[in-house]
């Protein structure tokens, strides 16, 4: 069995989503491609929307900004701040989409990455929360596109990107 034999799962309770996957590298390796501009090489698909302009500035109070561009040419902005972080195995960050999302608005959410090392790479748990109030469709909409994430990223060390 590989690091990539299982798919990414995710579900929500309305308020909160957790999303799992197996990731064939290890956590220093994965938590890199996570927080630097390497996560515009493997974080979206053409057909989907594909993520450009990424920054970071990786420390407790620092910022995070990114853009998704979709096929049609449309821009979404999402933002945030790091609020904890404990590199490689656990970072906090608060997720703002500049733009406004059904049943979410512009309201801050909150993303907890944690890499676990396994005998294969790295387990890494998503939980996204803070969907307070906005139960059913914002945090049921994220379910998928974390799968996808996880998906993508899989994908991305599967195909040789060093995950050492």
């Amino acid at each position: 069995m590989t690091a990539n034999s299982e798919a990414p799962h995710a579900l929500t309770d309305g308020e909160t989503v957790i999303a799992v996957a197996q990731i064939a590298a290890s956590p220093e390796r994965v938590h890199r491609a996570l927080h630097t501009q390497e996560c515009e090489t493997w974080w979206g698909a053409p057909d989907v929307y594909m993520t450009r302009n990424f920054s970071s500035d990786l420390r407790v109070d620092g910022r995070w900004k990114l853009d998704s561009v979709f096929p049609d040419g449309k821009v979404n902005h999402s933002t945030g701040v790091f609020l904890a972080i404990d590199a490689p195995h656990r970072v906090v960050l608060t997720r703002r989409y500049e733009f406004d999302v059904p049943g979410l608005g512009w309201r801050d959410t909150r993303v907890t990455y944690t890499l676990d090392p396994t005998l294969v790479g790295s387990r890494l748990t998503i939980r996204h929360d803070r969907f307070d109030g906005a139960r059913g469709a914002a945090a049921d909409e994220h379910v998928p596109g974390w799968e996808r994430f996880l998906m993508w990223l899989q994908a991305h060390f599967a195909e040789g990107s060093d995950g050492a």
